[in-house]
């Protein structure tokens, strides 16, 4: 789980698919506010590729685009909130939401921490550092990762996941200049984004069956709700 916390078997589920649009079509029109053209926006340019890599519909990443930018009669604004707090058994996490309804939102966050425990602003990031995260998969046999790592100028990587990607961890500042710099070290990405790294997980070791169901049942509401990006757990395997 570490970083980023990802249900289990959801990217093999039809609805899953449908909603990976959702967000990034609002993913899409936040980064759009700096610049309906990738060439010059490198927050869009970023994001576009992820959609076009998972087959986003051409008309639908268009129309997000031109959404986000403001052209047009349909311009959205979405809003940028995190809320911070903790899973059952003192878990931490942080949520990112894209919504474009504040007062719809918060309260459908204090309904579904209510299993858990819901912070104020600062109670928990302190617990994660902000960091650029790079999913990416080796594009020749035998790449290494350490050694692409150390050229590309990421800070840290953590070895591949059961879909065979090595996840690279960079500097904030740092994330549109390694994403460019690691297909020449055999890796093509996959995603790139901001997002937060735990430092100091819980290991889910440490957790009997029945408390990691509850942790885990806990995380899948919150991603399951419209208006959540994301879910940062300081959770471990």
């Amino acid at each position: 789980m570490g970083a980023q916390w990802k249900a289990k078997g959801k990217a093999q589920v039809a609805d899953a698919r449908g909603k990976l649009f959702g967000k990034l079509a609002k993913e899409i029109m936040v980064a759009a506010r700096g610049g309906a053209d990738p060439a010059l926006n490198s927050r869009l340019r970023l994001v576009v590729e992820q959609a076009r890599k998972v087959s986003m519909p051409k008309d639908t990443l268009e129309r997000a685009i031109k959404k986000g930018a403001g052209i047009g009669v349909d311009a959205a604004h979405f809003e940028h909130v995190i809320y911070e707090g903790f899973a059952p058994h003192r878990v931490p996490v942080m949520v990112e939401c894209l919504t474009d309804n504040v007062n719809r939102t918060a309260p459908e966050m204090r309904v579904l921490f209510r299993k858990g425990q819901l912070g104020t602003s600062g109670s928990v990031s302190w617990d994660f550092d902000h960091v650029g995260l790079i999913e990416a998969e080796p594009a020749v046999a035998g790449a290494d990762p350490e050694l692409a790592a150390i050229e590309a100028g990421a800070q840290d990587f953590e070895p591949g996941d059961e879909e065979g990607h090595t996840l690279f961890i960079t500097e904030a500042a740092d994330l549109d200049l390694v994403s460019r710099a690691l297909p020449a070290q055999g890796f093509n990405v996959v995603s790139a984004k901001l997002g937060y790294k735990p430092k100091n997980p819980i290991s889910a070791a440490s957790l009997s069956a029945e408390q990691l169901e509850e942790v885990e049942s806990f995380l899948a509401a919150i991603d399951g709700n419209d208006d959540v990006q994301t879910v940062f757990a300081g959770l471990v395997a």
